[in-house]
């Protein structure tokens, strides 16, 4: 018969020994006198770690889901990192929250530990945007932010975003000072939940009217948006914040057509009408695409709930509606954005555009062929905030993005903005249809100049403790046993992040790779191939990016260029056993 670990058994005690509510006690008491071990386990295994996007994980009772214990005692680590980091100053921060259930209690829950701990909060009246919590950090002076979040993940899960300064994610080594502090509080005791009413103020209207106000001066082609006012663009927030603001910032740039897909605009943490409220799902995007298809509109959008992902869709040759992936949509964007720049005669030589290493290297060729600066990063935006913070000054950041359908343009805040990018992506729209060309038109043609480049993300999903062992062993397999060949091409180069080491496989030469440590592996090939292999920071999955390319000789040969693509991807992944 199964029994628990000792050290899960221990902490369970712990829990119903400790100051928590009855009713946690009560939900744990039950899953002791199921026997539902692996629950406990999976419960209890560890404590909620902060990863590339903070904390994040089902809700529920125990050490490793969301609740308000594990959210006050992050809390609490925070707040003793911050007075220790700024003594004898006012500290002020700012939360916000999206549409999740239970966000508006856990963000309350954070506010009242800052209070406690006699930190001024910036509290958001209502839920908002994530990007706009970055805003706020900036614009008010804040030294931290948390915004209460799960980006796109399942309804069963909540997170927590934590802010410095500058509006970025904590990176290094703030990240793991924060973590310090918050392993270093033994007991829940040591956490103070007692609200203290005058050191919370709450804010709302004016950060938003600042926030739209500013996006709109960034607008790069307002005499085409002029002449393609009446653009049609369908909506979906998929029962997220981006209802708040995403409207309102197209409005403001100067399209009179948003239709909104009225099943989805109401926020709804149960997210009725999708599996996942994921844009990167075609199945979060159904009822988005039927409307489109009712109204015969140019352009699909669709944010995620806490409005810093964006997917669109357009209409291909055929006139049938595709979505565009996260590379497509970041290096058209770039594509735009650069062009626009170029047109309006901007380019100085001290503009930059930033992608992380498993983002397309179209983008790297189209910046090259327009003389821009391009930085890579390692995978999350929070790295790219923070070059942008070191940047501040010295050069001027364009537009940036990474292929989880994350994008950001202009300078505002440090993070993934949809509301943004979905403004920039309608004046994208609005720029190509004023030349008599569509978005997908755009993108075959941007093929042909700089090279067809196809991207492929395979997520394998592996849950719980055993979960991540089997994550760890597969890495582990190909670090010390990388392929030979993939899709029919040498392996020439591994790049093992987590050593900080670039192997030349032909010579057996190594060089130091300049990026902070990261568990990521990337094979590449004779034939230009990318292969990346990364456990998620947030998610129990592993992922492998794939990316390969060719020449486009003309619009013509793109499906048969497509297709040949498609199939060396497909040899790729089949030699990777995946």
């Amino acid at each position: 018969m199964q029994e628990l670990d000792p050290s899960v058994l221990q902490k369970v005690n712990t829990w119903l020994q400790g100051n928590y509510d009855a009713d946690v006690k009560q939900q744990i008491q039950k899953l002791l006198d199921d026997k539902a071990y692996t629950e406990l386990t999976d419960s209890f295994y560890r404590d909620l770690e902060f990863g590339t996007g903070g904390l994040r994980g089902i809700m529920g009772p125990g050490s490793n889901r969301v609740n308000k214990y594990t959210i006050g005692t992050a809390t609490q680590g925070l707040a003793n990192y911050l007075k220790k980091t700024y003594p004898g100053e006012k500290i002020k921060v700012a939360i916000a929250h999206d549409s999740r259930n239970n966000a508006d209690f856990l963000a309350t829950t954070t506010a009242e530990v800052f209070s406690a701990n006699g930190i001024h909060v910036y509290y958001f009246e209502a839920l908002r945007p994530t990007p706009e919590l970055s805003f706020a950090v900036r614009h008010l002076g804040c030294k931290s932010g948390v915004m209460l979040t799960a980006s796109h993940n399942p309804k069963e899960y909540n997170g927590y975003k934590a802010y410095g300064d500058d509006g970025g994610q904590f990176v290094a080594p703030h990240d793991k000072a924060v973590m310090d502090e918050v392993a270093a509080i033994s007991s829940i005791d040591d956490v103070k939940f007692n609200r203290v009413d005058e050191n919370i103020e709450v804010i709302g209207k004016d950060i938003d009217e600042l926030y739209l106000a500013e996006i709109t001066k960034l607008s790069v082609s307002p005499e085409a948006i002029k002449r393609q006012k009446d653009l049609k663009i369908v909506y979906s927030p998929i029962h997220g914040t981006g209802i708040t603001l995403t409207p309102k910032a197209l409005e403001l740039f100067g399209f009179e057509n948003v239709i909104l897909v009225d099943e989805q605009t109401t926020p709804d943490g149960n997210f009725p009408t999708v599996v996942y409220p994921n844009p990167e799902e075609k199945e979060a995007l159904t009822l988005a695409l039927k409307k489109a298809q009712e109204v015969d509109a140019d352009l699909v959008l669709a944010t995620d709930p806490d409005a810093d992902r964006v997917g669109i869709a357009v209409k291909n040759t055929e006139n049938e509606f595709i979505l565009l992936n996260g590379n497509q949509t970041g290096s058209m964007l770039i594509n735009y954005l650069l062009t626009a720049w170029q047109d309006k005669g901007k380019l100085t030589g001290k503009e930059y555009i930033v992608k992380t290493i498993v983002t397309s290297n179209l983008i790297e060729a189209i910046a090259k062929a327009k003389n821009v600066t391009y930085y890579n990063t390692l995978t999350g935006f929070k790295y790219i905030g923070e070059l942008m913070t070191q940047l501040q000054g010295k050069q001027t950041f364009i537009g940036g993005g990474e292929e989880s359908y994350g994008y950001l343009v202009g300078e505002l805040v440090r993070d993934k903005d949809a509301v943004v990018s979905s403004a920039f992506i309608a004046e994208m729209t609005a720029y190509y249809k004023d030349k008599g060309s569509s978005l997908f038109e755009a993108l075959i043609d941007t093929y042909v100049q700089y090279g067809f480049y196809k991207e492929k993300l395979i997520s394998i999903t592996k849950k719980g403790k055993t979960g991540a062992e089997e994550i760890k062993a597969m890495m582990e397999k190909f670090r010390t046993n990388p392929p030979a060949t993939l899709g029919g091409s040498k392996v020439i180069t591994l790049k093992d992040y987590e050593k900080r080491v670039e192997t030349d496989l032909n010579t057996n030469t190594t060089k130091a790779i300049e990026l902070p440590t990261s568990d990521v592996l990337q094979f590449i090939t004779e034939d230009g191939s990318i292969i990346s292999a990364r456990p998620s920071g947030t998610e129990p999955k592993i992922k492998f990016y794939c990316s390969v390319n060719g020449k486009l000789a003309n619009k013509e040969a793109y499906k048969e260029t497509d297709q040949q693509l498609e199939a060396k991807i497909d040899s790729i992944m089949q030699d990777l056993g995946v």
